[in-house]
This record gives structure tokens, sequence and C-alpha cells, in this order.
């Protein structure tokens, strides 16, 4: 997509503002910033959001716009794979529709569709990538699809190890686009430098990407950090391993791209054996997460290159019994490849190496193993050491087992850990007399597993109150809420301790059911079980069921004064911040009047199509978000911010948009005395480098734009009047478009206003 594209997408913008759409046309130009910026939370509301609009208005064109952008999100950066197939193969019938083959961007949805293939499995699907590009290379180079689907298809002859022939392709392709007087993308640059790589051409590929950094890529967002990556691994082919570790991104970096993470840990791995890469458990624990992210998200192939580039890594240092429970994982993940030719030498490569390998040498006898790790620095320690070295008392030694299989837990192995534990507690031992810390422990490493039937088989096993606290952790960690109230009611009811009761209330939390769920807690205020923690979550629950008596009983418990005696509680105490959800999948933060321990009243007006407006209450998650300053300078200036839960009474307040040139500060201060003495909240959302045109000279002046929010009986008819009268002496005049067009006053005077300062 290019400036046809986009010619197109501003014109729709300006027809759906005009049609009265102006929150449509707003979102639908953010689309491609969303994708490409990592703003997922965003994009997962607001693309499909818009295809459902677009279906209901009849413009295909603007729906597969939407469709394809949300797409673009979700295969692009986030790598999914064979999660997407089904989604994209859709977006391709879509696209042959008659009523959409026309769409400039049409094509793009075959590229998209091989870029899902690959994902899932880019060598396994090769030729099926090429034998669906091959009929669209007759696409002309001038085509605002050429060059992507170019580039798809040279990564394709790659992957279907016909380097040679890439290479040929792409610098025919940068031969016919110079022809047609466009430019080759960075992505068609790089991806030839991958295929001279692959050809055994280092020294070429490097130019080839030196000379790709000029063009400019269709993803600018991730082209640094994606071209730092390429460019660790050619300098690390060709031995310059300086200048590849000074070019490769840290992990802080690539860890939020999926896109990335095969390549980056290539060039790991050449670069490991250096000083200047430091090999650690840590890594080792990442590669993990990352083997299951694309089991999540159906990178098959992609989960085996990291299994067996995390063996060999772990290998380097020392971590044998990782790399063979690796090389088990590559065994099973290479039977899931569509073609697994030389999967099985690398597994077995991987296994040979790993059982002629020596462990680290243990720091002490094997009888003080379990007081030596209990001694360990926190800080310091090697947890991977500490598996191997507890091993040989795992399954046997409770103690040596809690801390073994709790330890391959935190660094990715909860189905090992599982079943050790297994063994000891319920193959050779008397579950039902196990110790209920260890019954906690084994249920946390099934389910981190996801081996439902296996902890349901556990929780058959064990006495009622336990069978049941079990499976009611089970459905709150899959949000099986009913399911989890019925089992943790079962619990509670036959004398089930706190963790019961906790899992109960916030199962019923999760349904809205606060006011039982406040009183579970409640009922054991006093117990020694109960937390601070406790105390807080019952305070929020009673909030949100207005139950004050609760609430008063909890801020008693924590120390924290309440002045009045019954009824709501409405109190000032201090200015906070509330985090809410906007409607397009991002957040605001709003300054409140904190009323209670976990209640505020917004005091700010918010835009239109917003839930909440100045004036609702809104109960908030007490749990600070952001650290008290250290120093007292930036305490005094801080403003606590906390995560609102749910909105408790509205305060009906209505909004009304003003815009246009500021006026004098003197006019201004005037304008907001009116305001205040009306008691209608008003905030200034421009910045200070919002400007407008002089109608008469051309001139950029400031300008102001913002909200004012009425309460309750406050008539659209009264604000015109106010504003009509507290800015008529003012050097230019403000815009309230949207009221005028309400109650049909004076519109084509503020229409005038806001064509003439360019509102």
């Amino acid at each position: 997509m290019d400036v046809d594209i986009w010619s197109w997408v501003g014109q729709t913008q300006q027809q759906l503002s005009e049609a009265g759409q102006a929150p449509l046309a707003m979102a639908l130009g953010d689309l491609p910033a969303q994708a490409y910026q990592g703003r997922y939370a965003q994009l997962d509301v607001v693309a499909p959001a818009i295809a459902q609009q677009a279906e209901a208005m009849g413009q295909p064109w603007l729906e597969f716009y939407a469709r394809y952008w949300h797409l673009i999100g979700r295969i692009g950066d986030r790598a999914q794979g064979a999660v997407a197939i089904g989604d994209a193969e859709q977006l391709v019938a879509f696209a042959e529709r008659e009523d959409v083959r026309d769409c400039p961007a049409a094509p793009a949805a075959l590229e998209a569709l091989v870029v899902t293939l690959a994902n899932a499995d880019a060598p396994g699907y090769a030729d099926d990538r090429l034998a669906k590009l091959t009929p669209a290379l007759d696409v002309a180079p001038d085509s605002i699809a050429y060059s992507g689907i170019v580039t798809q298809y040279v990564a394709a002859l790659i992957d279907a190890g016909r380097a040679d022939e890439a290479v040929a392709y792409a610098e025919s392709a940068v031969e016919r686009l110079r022809g047609a007087g466009r430019e080759a993308s960075w992505e068609l640059g790089a991806e030839s430098a991958r295929a001279l790589l692959v050809a055994g051409r280092a020294d070429a590929a490097l130019d080839a990407l030196q000379a790709a950094t000029e063009f400019q890529a269709d993803d600018p967002v991730a082209k640094q950090h994606r071209d730092g990556v390429r460019r660790a691994l050619i300098l690390a082919e060709l031995g310059r391993i300086e200048e590849s570790v000074a070019a490769l991104p840290d992990l802080d970096v690539v860890g939020e791209h999926p896109r990335v993470f095969v390549e980056w840990s290539q060039a790991v791995s050449k670069l490991a054996s250096s000083a200047q890469i430091t090999n650690t458990w840590q890594l080792g624990r990442v590669l993990r997460q990352w083997i299951d992210y694309f089991s999540t998200m159906g990178g098959y192939h992609a989960r085996f290159e990291l299994a067996v580039i995390a063996g060999h890594l772990a290998l380097a240092r020392q971590g044998v019994w990782q790399a063979k429970l690796l090389a088990d994982l590559a065994e099973s993940f290479a039977g899931e490849l569509r073609s697994p030719e030389g999967a099985s030498e690398r597994v077995a490569e991987l296994r040979t190496a790993a059982e002629g390998a020596t462990p680290p040498q243990a720091p002490g006898p094997l009888d003080d193993r379990v007081g030596q790790f209990d001694a360990a620095d926190g800080f310091n320690a090697d947890p991977e050491k500490w598996v191997e070295w507890l091993s040989p008392l795992s399954g046997t030694d409770i103690e040596a087992t809690r801390r073994h299989t709790t330890t391959l837990g935190f660094l990715g192995y909860p189905a090992h850990g599982a079943d050790i534990y297994w063994k000891l507690l319920v193959d050779d031992g008397d579950i039902a007399q196990a110790d209920p810390e260890d019954v906690t422990y084994l249920a946390t490493l099934l389910i981190e597993a996801r081996q439902d039937e296996r902890l349901e088989q556990l929780a058959g096993l064990l006495p009622h109150v336990q069978k049941h606290t079990t499976l009611a952790r089970l459905h709150t960690a899959r949000e099986r809420w009913q399911e989890a109230i019925g089992e943790a009611e079962h619990a509670v009811t036959n004398g089930g301790g706190i963790s019961a009761r906790r899992l109960l209330a916030s199962s019923l939390q999760q349904i809205g059911d606060n006011a039982k769920a406040a009183t579970v807690l409640f009922n054991v205020l006093d117990d020694e079980e109960t937390t601070e923690e406790d105390v807080w979550r019952m305070i929020v629950m009673a909030t949100s069921a207005e139950d004050w008596d609760i609430v008063r009983a909890g801020a008693a418990k924590i120390g924290m004064p309440i002045s009045s005696t019954e009824g709501p509680i409405e109190e000032e105490m201090g200015l906070i911040r509330l985090i809410l959800p906007a409607p397009d999948g991002s957040q605001r933060q709003i300054l409140s009047i904190r009323t209670g321990p976990a209640s505020a009243r917004l005091a700010l007006p918010q835009p239109r199509g917003m839930e909440y407006n100045a004036g609702d209450l809104i109960v908030f998650d007490p749990q600070l978000l952001e650290p008290v300053p250290d120093s007292a300078e930036e305490r005094e200036n801080f403003v606590p911010p906390f995560a609102a839960v749910s909105i408790l009474r509205p305060g009906g307040y209505t909004s009304y948009f003003f815009d246009g040139a500021a006026p004098s500060e003197s006019d201004w201060a005037e304008f907001t005395e009116v305001m205040a003495e009306r008691g209608w909240p008003m905030w200034v959302y421009s910045d200070d480098n919002y400007t407008v045109t002089h109608p008469g000279s051309g001139e950029r002046l400031p300008g102001v734009y913002g909200w004012v929010a009425v309460p309750p009986g406050v008539s659209a008819s009264e604000v015109d009047a106010l504003l009509d009268d507290a800015t008529e002496r003012w050097s230019h005049p403000l815009a309230w478009l949207d009221l005028a067009r309400e109650i049909d006053v004076e519109v084509e005077r503020h229409e005038r206003i806001v064509k003439e300062y360019g509102l």
C-alpha cells in the first residue's frame, strides 16, 4: 500500500466526516500506526469495529482495509502463524469479490496470506507460497502491489532451498522497479541480503543490506531493529564479532518483536563463544518463553529452530539437563513440520552432544544440598545449575523435590517438574496424606503446564476440601467463573481456609456479585490468615456493592480514618489520577478527587463517546501503579495513579466541544472564572503547539480547544447562550459546531468559523 491507497483513505475520511462519522474517520487513519507501533490493544478493538461498521454501511473497500490492517497487526511483528491462516484465507476470498477486487490494496491480501504461511512453517509451505505467488508476478512494476509480492517470492525461494535463484530474482526485481521510476523497499533489499547470506556470499549480503538502508521501509517502525538483527547475523558469519555485537539490538528491544526472535537467537548463538555476549540462565529462560509463544501462535518451524538453538546455548553454559529436555522438545516439534528434512539429524546432534557433556561440579556433598540451596545468594545464584545439583535427590527427598520442581517451573519446564512431583506424591506416595503445600505446588505446575485432565485426576484423589479448592484453582486459571464459584463454595462450606475464600471472592467479583464477594472476606476479617491485601480487596468489592458498613470496617482494620459513621462515604481525600480505558483500546489518565478508600469522582470533562465523564463516581483498585518518589520535592507534586475498576454512579454530565483562536490572558481568565462559578468542569486538551489560521492574513495564531461539561438539568441552549455571552468580546470567535447543530442555532456561523480558521 502506498500513495494511491492513501489518497483513497484521505478521500474516505473526508466523506465519513461530512456524513457525521468523524470518530470513524479519525480511527480509520490511525490503523496502520496501531499495527506498526505495536498498539495491539487498540487495533484489536478498533479494526473489527470499523470492519463491522463498514459492512453495515455497504462499503466493502473500507471493510477490506480494516480487516487487512488487523491481520497485519497479527502476522507482522506478532508473527502469528497457523492461528491466523484461516483469517488470511478469508481475506483473500474477500479480496476476490467483484465489489472489492478493484481496490488498489486488494492484491495485498495474497501477500498477507503467504506471510502467514511463512510464519507457520516457512520451509514447509515454501512450495505452496511459490505456487500462490507465481500468477501474481505478472503485476506491473509500477503497481503498488509489486514490491511486496516480489519480496515474498524471494523469501519463498530462499525457504525452498533455491537461494541462488532468489538472489537473481531479487536483483532483477530491483532493476524492474528502477525502470519504472520506483525504488525498492527496505524489505526487498533485506530479503536480497538474506538470499546472499544463505547462498554463502556473506560479503555481498552485507553490501546489499547496507544499500537497502537508503530504501523506504513498508514497516518503518520495525526497520531499525530488523536491520540491526540481520546485520549482526551477517557480521557474525563473517567473523567480525565486535561489529556484530555492536549491531545486535539488546534483548529488551527485541523482546517486544516476535518476528525477529529466531534470527536474533541465531545471531546470539554465533556470538555466544565470544567474551562480549553473556550466555546466562536468563537467556535460556527467555528462549523457553519464546518457544511457548510460537507454540501458542502456531509458529511450528520457529519453535523447532529455537529449541535447537536454545539446546546448544544451554550446553555452552553446562545446562546439560536443559539441553536434553530441549532435544526432546525439538524432536516432538519436528513431527509437526510439513517438511522435516534434516530435522532428525539436528536433533540427534544436539542429543549426542548433551549425552556427552559434563554437568557443572556441585558446590558440596549431596546430603547437604538442600541447605546449600537455601543459603545461596538469591540474586547471584544460577537456578539452572541448581536444577542439576538437586536432581539426584528430587523425587525421593521431599524438601529437595519442592525446590527442584518449582525451579523447573520457574525456568519454563513445569511439565517435567510435574512428572517428578507426581511420581513422588501420587505413584509412590499417598496423595491424600500429603502436605497441603505440596499439593499446591503440584497443582501450580500442572496448571502452568496446561495439563488440565491430569489436574482433575489429582483432585479426585484428594480429601473433600482440597479437591474442591484445587478444582476452583483450575477453573479460575481458565476463567471459568461459574465453575470456580461452585467448587470454591463447596470448599468454603466445608471449612476451607482463606485460599478457598479468595478464590470464591475473586470469581464472584468477576461475574459482578460484589456484595456476596465482599461478605465472603468480611466474615474472616479478624482471622489471623487474613492479610491487608485481602482487606483492600474486600473494600473494593464492598465499594462496588455500596456496602458502606463493610467499607468502614475494612478502613478501620487498616487504620484509614473515615469521618462519617453511616451512609455513603463522600469525603475529600486529595487528588489522584485514575487510569480508564478509551474506546480505541488506549488508556486515559484523568485527574480525580478521592472520596473514599476505593472511590473517586472524575474532575475533568471527557470527549463525547466516552463511557464516563466529569462527575462520575468511580471504584478504583487502591494498589499504586507507580512508586511514590523518593525526594520530598517530587513527592510534593506527585499525584498517585490508580486503575479504575468500574463506574459506581454516573454524574450525568454532558460534554460540549469548543475550538478556535486563543483569546488574551485576561479574556481567558474571565472565561474560566465564569465556568467555575457555574460549577461546569472545563479542560483544555490542546497544547502550546496548536495553532489556527488567521482568516485575513493567513498567519498562524495560537489556538485552543477543549471540552466543557455541564450537570444534569442544564440544557444545550443554556450552554450555547453562556458561551455566546462569555466570548462575544473576544478578538477572534470561538466555535462550538456540534452544540450549534444539536440545537440548530447559528449553525452556518459556526461552520464559517471552522472553515475560515481551519479548525
